[in-house]
């Protein structure tokens, strides 16, 4: 009975990690969007005022594709805003929950 528990735990473990995916792109604010993909030093301060002091919502920004990060997932990029990242993550419809960043 042990061995099953533990086949099914480590079968579950795997199975979570497998719906992760792997993004790489620039995290940018909501009002801007993809006009700071670039990550240039002016994009970065952009972002960060958009975000910090006129409310808008942090996204990632792939090719040109935004995609929405989750309510959960907000704190994790934001020591990443306006540089290019790989956000480990699952999408669901235009909102990716965020895993890791790096």
């Amino acid at each position: 009975m042990k061995k099953l528990t533990f086949a099914l735990a480590l079968g579950a473990a795997f199975s979570l990690t497998a719906l992760a995916d792997s993004f790489s792109g620039t995290i940018s604010d909501s009002m801007c969007a993809a006009k700071h993909a670039a990550a240039t030093d002016a994009d970065k301060k952009c972002v960060e005022g958009c975000i910090k002091h006129h409310g808008a919502e942090p996204v990632l920004v792939v090719g040109d594709k935004v995609y929405r990060i989750s309510a959960d997932s907000k704190d994790k990029v934001m020591s990443h805003l306006g540089d290019k990242v790989t956000v480990e993550g699952t999408l669901s419809g235009d909102t990716i929950t965020i895993a890791s960043v790096s």
